[in-house]
């Protein structure tokens, strides 16, 4: 079995791509006077999933940096979350959980966070080679933003994922050597990739 681990160069390309989203981010907050100061709600109770081996690979790095203590206090979170998750859908409910890196309100792998991490928020915009476009509302908060001063959600400013996506892309098909169609499709939550150690095909 072969571990999928980022180079140091990838790793730099990772971060400069995420950089990139974090200024669109910026950009697009500031012309919609969007912020998440004093939000009553919390995006880390959301339930996402998460589907790529390149960011799966770069949260398992900065989980590997970290003392062993922290990394058996996070796994037991990630158990319970797992957990929590099944009964949820037991009982046909979207789970809503808080993230197990979430620590008194910090992400304890903040520089490692993933890409929906860094742009659940702001309206945003992708483009799939087929022509298909996916518009991505915003969360609550940035909605009522939104309503309130634009007639419909295509005309407010907006984060274009597609350029970010693409480069992901490229780094994900690298990591994978080109194999990437053939591996089993990433589909899980963070603790569940925590859980599972390194991406490794």
């Amino acid at each position: 079995m072969t571990e999928l681990l980022l180079s140091s160069e990838q790793m730099a390309r990772m971060e400069a791509t995420y950089a990139e989203m974090a200024d669109a981010y910026s950009l697009v907050a500031a012309e919609l006077g969007f912020s998440c100061d004093g939000c009553a709600d919390n995006c880390c109770d959301s339930y996402f999933l998460h589907h790529t081996y390149v960011e799966w690979a770069y949260l398992w790095q900065g989980f590997s940096e970290l003392e062993a203590g922290a990394q058996a206090d996070i796994l037991g979170r990630c158990r319970d979350y797992v957990a929590g998750c099944q009964m949820a859908e037991a009982r046909q409910e979207r789970p809503q959980l808080m993230c197990p890196l979430n620590r008194e309100g910090l992400c304890v792998l903040y520089k490692h966070r993933l890409l929906v991490c860094r742009t659940h928020g702001v309206p945003a915009v992708m483009r799939f080679p087929n022509g298909q476009i996916r518009h991505f509302l915003g969360c609550f908060r940035c909605q009522e933003i939104v309503t309130s001063r634009f007639a419909g959600t295509e005309s407010a400013p907006h984060v274009e994922r597609t350029p970010h996506l693409s480069q992901l892309l490229q780094l994900e098909n690298e990591l994978c050597l080109y194999k990437r169609a053939s591996l089993p499709k990433v589909k899980k939550t963070i603790a569940e990739m925590l859980l599972a150690g390194a991406p490794s095909y």
